[in-house]
């Protein structure tokens, strides 16, 4: 009998994980609050339509939770504890879940102290979902996502990016499509009750990144902002309220992951060539005057 995904919430994750299952004959169910469409991905739009379960075999969920916890738990949760032939289940959660660690590093045997609302939220939707009894649950904690469309060059090509300075602060990140070959690896290698840190091998500074982003282009590295100065807004400064180095051991372990993008340099070059930019000319210097 043939795999079936239903991949609720069908967005920049599900889009990268869909083609790697298809090219196995899986059938791929996607769900979008709009009506959109996705090469051989049987889209439905929800709320609205019913949520097929009948012979889906493998869920992956990427719905972002409330204060309530999951709104897909609220809304279908019966019915997926209660459905048959489930073989595996994905939760994508955040690192945010860990809270602050002023900069040391943290792995999936940390305990869960988030200190923002977006963690809160989070741990208590991995929560909700680790209750339901028997269900082949696997929690995949995202660092930050970058790739095709979600990097940093179109607004440096606008003349908008500054490079935010808050001395000691670093960022994991973790390209999509590294986030698709963890999914993929776990699917073939199902864990249940298993918890993975996503992130690549370098938690970086954010300037840092930025400032090679901009040598990729060639362009002049972006004045540097004082963190405080930043005038950023309330859900941009509460990322930087959290700094740590996140460990992404287990994924390799435990799936034989080897990164596509161990850092963000590797990662950006490939995010340059998909955005097919490599032809980018720099503006020229203004003449003296």
């Amino acid at each position: 009998m043939g795999k079936t995904l239903l991949c609720l919430g069908f967005g920049y994750t599900a889009r990268a994980l869909a083609p790697r299952l298809q090219a196995d004959g899986w059938r791929v169910i996607g769900t979008s609050r709009d009506t959109v469409e996705a090469d051989g991905v049987e889209m439905i739009t929800w709320p609205g339509q019913e949520v097929p379960l009948d012979g889906v075999t493998h869920i992956l969920n990427s719905i972002g939770p409330n204060a309530e916890g999951d709104p897909v738990l609220a809304a279908i949760g019966s019915r997926i504890a209660a459905a048959s032939g489930m073989e595996w289940v994905g939760y994508l959660s955040t690192t945010a879940v860990y809270g602050h660690h002023d900069g040391a590093w943290v792995d999936e045997d940390t305990p869960v102290t988030p200190s923002s609302q977006r963690g809160d939220w989070r741990a208590l939707a991995e929560a909700q979902w680790q209750a339901i009894p028997g269900l082949p649950l696997h929690i995949f904690r995202l660092a930050g996502i970058y790739g095709p469309g979600r990097g940093p060059f179109a607004k440096l090509m606008a003349g908008k990016a500054r490079r935010i300075i808050k001395p000691g602060q670093v960022f994991s990140r973790i390209h999509v499509d590294d986030i698709a070959q963890v999914l993929a690896a776990s699917i073939a290698q199902p864990r249940p009750g298993a918890i993975y840190n996503v992130c690549d091998d370098d938690p970086a500074p954010p300037q840092d990144v930025l400032g090679h982003a901009a040598e990729l282009l060639g362009l002049p590295m972006p004045a540097e902002v004082p963190f405080d100065e930043a005038g950023m807004t309330p859900m941009a400064r509460s990322f930087y309220g959290e700094n740590k180095r996140v460990r992404n051991r287990r994924i390799k372990d435990e799936l034989g992951v080897e990164l596509l993008y161990p850092s963000y340099r590797e990662g950006l070059r490939a995010v340059l060539e998909a955005e097919d930019m490599e032809s980018f000319v720099p503006p020229a210097e203004p003449p003296g005057v």
